[in-house]
Formats: structure tokens, sequence, C-alpha cells
């Protein structure tokens, strides 16, 4: 029942990371809130079973609730300068060089 708490808590902080970010018309509206689920998901998941942390302890949450929007917003600040340039090699590849 928590790791559906930290899914639905991390993607709400990921939905408002897309906010904070500039560019974001560069990016679909569901890529940083699921970025962000999914990262602290696989934190979660990796300190319950792997660093046997327990789930009613206070540090796991904020491990898993700080790394996936974190990890959103620094993609959502990489994203928009990569799309652009990405674009503007295609328009020059498929125009011939002429745009």
């Amino acid at each position: 029942m928590e790791l559906l708490f930290v899914v639905l808590i991390s993607a709400s902080l990921g939905l408002a990371a897309r906010y904070v970010v500039r560019g974001r018309e560069t990016f679909g509206a569901a890529l940083l809130p699921s970025l962000s689920a999914a990262v602290s998901t696989i934190v979660w998941v990796g300190l319950l079973w792997g660093a046997n942390w327990q789930f009613d302890g206070g540090w796991i949450w904020v491990a898993a609730l700080v790394s996936g929007p974190v990890v959103a917003v620094i993609v959502g600040a990489l994203i928009p300068a990569r799309r652009r340039a990405a674009d503007r090699a295609l328009l020059t590849k498929l125009s011939g060089g002429k745009a």
C-alpha cells in the first residue's frame, strides 16, 4: 500500500516539476510525472529490499520522494536544448541544407 502512495505522491511532484522547468513545450505532459514516479518506485524498492530499510521509517520516504522529482527536474532541464538541436538537424537534413 505504501508503494502506491509513493507512486501517486511522486507523480504529483513530477507534475509540479513540469511547470518549474522552461521549454515544457518540447516534451509531453506525462513524461516528467511518469519519470518521477518510476525513479521514486525504483529507489523505494531498492531501499526496502536491497538496503533492508523499513517502510515505516522516515528516511525511505525522504529518499524516494526527493529522488524522483530531482531527476524529473534535471531531465526536464536537459531535454529542450537537445530537442531543439535535433529538430534543427532534422530540418536541415530534410530540406537538403536550404533551411
